[in-house]
């Protein structure tokens, strides 16, 4: 899993609540189990008209944020069935990090096991960001995680709470497997006791 330190670039605003999994990676994308190109279905309902072309009222369509590693969103992002394509979609596209109120529980573990960072803030924090979001070219936020910041492009600082073992994990890159892995000595060593103590096993 990638690290996640910190991260400047361009935020997105998407104030639309309760999006769910289904608008941000449509079902027709789910016959993979790949994590890679599914960014091309990324919001495609509304990325793309009905011909196939891309619709230019979408916000990352537009030229400022074609390259948005930040999402700026409403309430309650995330919403809808448990498919974890929807975080894979996102980091696949580009986004390391959604900004929102409010998250649905499972699309909120699933970010952290795929190095996408969910930050929670207030509603009035909220709409500051997205009004930082909404300046086009000069729409740029940077994330410290460490210090557990968001910087606006004016300045301003705005602290988030994060729980600590998952902060851990998104500094070190660590998912399940990677998490396992860190206890590898252990366990090869349990198993060594295993085998001497129970040859049946």
């Amino acid at each position: 899993m990638l690290k996640f330190t910190e991260l400047t670039g361009v935020a997105a605003p998407l104030p639309l609540i309760n999006v769910d999994t289904d608008m941000i990676i449509p079902k027709q994308y789910l016959k993979t189990i790949a994590r890679t190109g599914l960014g091309k279905g990324l919001f495609s309902e509304m990325r793309y008209n009905d011909d196939g072309s891309e619709n230019p009222d979408f916000i990352l369509n537009k030229p400022a944020y074609r390259k948005a590693q930040i999402l700026v969103a409403g309430e309650n992002f995330g919403c809808g069935s448990s498919r974890e394509h929807a975080p894979w979609a996102l980091l696949d596209y580009g986004i390391r990090c959604i900004i929102s109120t409010s998250f649905a529980d499972i699309f909120y573990n699933n970010c952290f096991k795929n190095g996408v960072l969910p930050i929670v803030v207030t509603p009035e924090e909220l709409e500051k960001l997205m009004d930082d979001a909404s300046r086009g070219a000069n729409a740029t936020l940077s994330i410290d995680l460490a210090s557990q910041e968001i910087r606006g492009p004016d300045g301003g600082v705005i602290h988030f709470d994060i729980d600590p073992f998952r902060k851990h994990c998104m500094m070190n890159g660590l998912d399940d497997i990677g998490l396992t892995l860190e206890k590898a000595t252990s366990i090869t060593a349990h198993e060594g006791r295993i085998t001497e103590d129970r040859p049946w096993v």
